[in-house]
């Protein structure tokens, strides 16, 4: 049996509607091992349709081709791909070299297609340039070379692999006649060394150094003349070490995609640049929102002790039914009940908030919370125009009054703590009275002080400043201690029970998880804490719309990747048929253009990421110059997410052209100029 069998072999190219035009017409052909066979036949006979056929670059047919007795009717993907990788090389008129790779690149692109390792595959095509006379000129790119060398090239490539069939199409049309004969004498070599060598041809000259002339015309073979045969010799251009045919891996497809990104290196450097820009915008939009929150954070942890959580009961809410109605007040409770307001206690006069004082359940259950070690009960009010520090007859307003229970010295700027008999007042109260601070020390005040709706004056004296900073929430102020405090209350007859709690946690790990736990069971915690809350929410809203339309960009950069890809993939149609012709599957082509975004995301995001950091340094240098603080805090975590999402946003916007690309017919994409 033939080792190539062709047998009524039809092929129809669809025209219009229903209408088809046949190309090749009952062919019947036998081709066997050793032969240099010429195809030969005018512009339109049908003979680059049977090359086509033979060559599986195209595997719409009726009747049978037979390789080495397997019907390439029953070829899968799978099986064509073996075939182009075992049994089949090709060499083209036009050389079809791929410009951005070396020689050598060139030749081992079908090993690199197989993965086959490095030293074997550049072992293999140096042997193969070598016996071509092109072992000194490995290094160069196609461009370097003249048409002759360019199709020893093309040769080698084909010749590697050690495949059992080789197809030239007019493998000299480009040639010279000095260079022909030349490369004429290195077909017969091949052909001598026990292979298929079909050629497709118009040259006479061409057909006179083949053993076997096939014409054909309008479809049909009209002529097959035997002209002699060819002496084999089995040890000629022996290729060594031929490997079982394996499967392009990812790492082979960046090296393939880092060759063509640095054949056009400035524009991707301006594709990753204009992609950068996005990821930066947005890091530093969260780096900024970072910043505050740590900043606020800070400030809050410098004036309160880390251990303690300030609880205070639900807010009371009042409601009117009418105009001429009396008021009604309901009394949210920690479980969510109403409480009616004849049984609550009569709240303050106007201008004047403090929370209503808890019970022994509620005691009871905030003692419950895990990582709970201590209770301290306090008090504290807020008046606006009511409350004085009274000095020499002048009035020193403040707003905050309370006992220092859970509070934290880190802030006393001078004095100490105040026993009993003594008050702490705020830096600002101090300033107004004596001009500065230290000098408002030991002197003796009148404290005017409304509680429970009742004014209340007594005479202290200042043991310390406290320094409010710049926490949110902070007024100027002036607290006692619980004891000071009983004995100003029992001296004017007044049972003031505690409305604020301080609980002490066993570690300050565990103080956020006790705040938590209070929210959950409907208590509220401090003022301070409730607008830095609020304040983080703006934060992070005003941070996310920031970040969102500094996303916009990464939407434009993934339109531009798009769109350069689509631009490579027209620009290197040539080159993917090539990739086909020698073995690689859809599958290795969309993972080389894929590796192409993928690197071009990985670049974009390591750049954005880079001109962050510079952004946050040099803006942080800025602001700590101007306010004495650093606002920009890039985390590890920020460039992690910055890299990640441009490698995501640049691959899914690879995915289309890597899609067409790997869907491009094998033929005509070796047509394409």
């Amino acid at each position: 049996m033939a080792f190539v069998e062709l047998k009524n072999l039809n092929k129809f190219y669809p025209i219009s509607g229903s209408e088809d035009f046949q190309a090749l017409k009952d062919v019947n052909l036998s081709l066997d091992k050793g032969e240099l066979v010429s195809i030969v036949g005018e512009s339109g006979s049908g003979k680059s349709t049977l090359m086509n056929l033979l060559g599986g670059l195209d595997s719409q047919f009726s009747g049978e081709i037979t390789i080495d007795g397997q019907n390439m009717s029953t070829f899968k993907e799978k099986d064509f791909v073996n075939y182009h990788k075992e049994k089949i090389g090709f060499v083209f008129q036009s050389f079809n070299l791929v410009s951005h790779l070396s020689v050598l690149d060139n030749v081992t692109l079908a090993m690199t297609l197989s993965n086959v390792d490095k030293k074997t595959r550049v072992a293999r095509a140096r042997e193969v340039l070598k016996q071509l006379g092109l072992d000194d000129q490995y290094k160069k790119k196609p461009s370097q070379l003249s048409g002759g060398q360019k199709q020893r090239v093309a040769i080698a490539r084909a010749l590697v692999n050690d495949p059992d069939i080789i197809i030239a199409d007019e493998p000299t049309g480009a040639l010279d006649s000095q260079t022909t004969d030349q490369v004429l004498d290195i077909i017969q070599d091949i052909a001598k060394t026990g292979k298929l060598v079909i050629m497709v041809t118009h040259s006479e000259k061409v057909a006179a150094r083949s053993t076997r002339v096939v014409t054909i015309d309008d479809g049909k073979i009209i002529g097959d003349i035997r002209q002699g045969e060819i002496a084999l010799h089995e040890n000629l251009l022996e290729i060594q070490q031929k490997s079982k045919s394996k499967n392009l891996t990812f790492f082979a497809a960046i090296r393939l995609a880092l060759l063509n990104m640095k054949e056009k290196l400035a524009r991707n450097i301006l594709i990753a640049l204009g992609g950068s820009i996005g990821i930066m915008s947005i890091i530093v939009m969260l780096s900024l929102g970072e910043g505050v929150n740590d900043y606020l954070t800070e400030t809050m942890n410098a004036n309160v002790n880390p251990l303690v959580s300030e609880v205070r009961m639900p807010i009371v809410m009042e409601t009117n039914n009418s105009e001429n109605a009396d008021s009604s007040m309901m009394i949210m409770t920690p479980a969510g009940a109403e409480i009616p307001a004849g049984s609550a206690p009569s709240g303050p006069p106007a201008g004047v908030t403090q929370s209503d004082p808890f019970g022994e359940e509620d005691l009871e259950q905030l003692r419950n919370i895990p990582h709970v070690a201590e209770v301290n009960l306090a008090y504290s009010s807020l008046t606006i125009g009511s409350d004085n520090v009274i000095y020499e007859g002048e009035k020193y307003a403040f707003m905050n009054f309370g006992t220092t229970s859970g509070m934290t010295d880190s802030n006393i700027l001078y004095g100490a703590f105040p026993d009993e008999g003594e008050i702490l007042i705020t830096e600002g109260v101090a300033n107004q009275m004596a001009g500065t601070a230290e000098e408002a020390l030991g002197k003796e005040v009148t404290v005017d002080v409304t509680i429970d709706g009742e004014s209340l004056e007594k005479n202290y004296v200042i043991s310390g400043i406290y320094s409010a900073g710049q926490a949110i929430g902070a007024f100027e102020s002036v607290y006692m201690s619980a004891e000071s405090f009983e004995t100003l209350t029992a001296e004017n007859n007044l049972e003031v029970e505690p409305n604020v709690i301080y609980l002490v946690s066993d570690d300050p790990e565990n103080t956020q998880a006790i705040k938590d736990e209070v929210a959950a069971l409907g208590y509220r915690g401090s003022s301070a804490d409730a607008l830095a809350s609020t304040f983080t929410q703006m934060l992070d809203i005003f941070t996310y719309i920031l970040s969102g339309v500094a996303g916009i960009s990464l939407f434009v950069s993934a339109i531009m990747i798009l769109t350069v890809l689509y631009i490579s993939v027209v620009e290197r149609t040539q080159e993917i048929g090539v990739i086909k012709a020698i073995g690689g599957r859809k599958k290795d082509i969309r993972r080389i253009f894929v590796s192409e975004s993928f690197l071009i995301g990985l670049f974009s995001g390591i750049l954005g990421v880079g001109i962050a950091y510079l952004i946050t340094v040099v803006g942080n240098i800025v602001v700590e110059n101007l306010f004495d603080t650093a606002i920009l805090n890039m985390t590890p975590a920020f460039a992690v997410f910055g890299i990640v999402t441009s490698v995501i946003i640049s691959m899914v916007a690879g995915l289309m052209p890597a899609q067409k690309a790997a869907g491009l017919d094998p033929v005509e994409a070796l047509r394409h100029d």
